[in-house]
């Protein structure tokens, strides 16, 4: 799946947990997403979490 269909995905379930849960839903929703994207991120990678997190050197590998 691409990333813009994945972006399109995400962004209809915030619209329709904004629509139907108001604005808590949408905020959980969006925090939930945030953290399942980073910790998909770090399983397909398999990257250790402090370099994940580590703001020194971001280039392409």
């Amino acid at each position: 799946m691409s990333r813009a269909v994945t972006g399109m995905l995400a962004g209809m379930a915030l619209a329709f947990a904004g629509w139907f849960g108001g604005f808590g839903a949408f905020l959980l929703v969006a925090a939930l997403g945030a953290v399942g994207a980073v910790l998909g991120r770090l399983v397909d990678e398999g990257t250790d979490w402090r370099e994940f997190l580590a703001l020194g050197d971001r280039r392409n590998r």
